[in-house]
């Protein structure tokens, strides 16, 4: 690894973003998903911290009493 690449790294780590729903201010790599697959880029964390993620996928999620059924062919 190459001193840029090492400089651009503690860079991200001591990086910190605002979530876009709750709007408190967290740290990049334990508060974010990943969307991409490289890690020194800013844009490849998303902007809605885990905690809103969690909560966004359970107030979304279809629940086992949905009227979806499976296709009876």
């Amino acid at each position: 690894m190459e001193l840029d690449e090492q400089l651009k790294l503690a860079h991200l780590l001591l990086e910190e973003r605002v979530c876009r729903v709750c709007g408190e201010q967290k740290n990049l790599l334990n508060g974010y998903y990943r969307t991409r697959k490289n890690m020194n880029l800013l844009s490849s964390y998303s902007y809605e911290c885990k905690e809103c993620t969690i909560q966004r996928i359970k107030t979304t999620r279809k629940s086992d009493t949905g009227y979806w059924t499976y296709p009876d062919w």
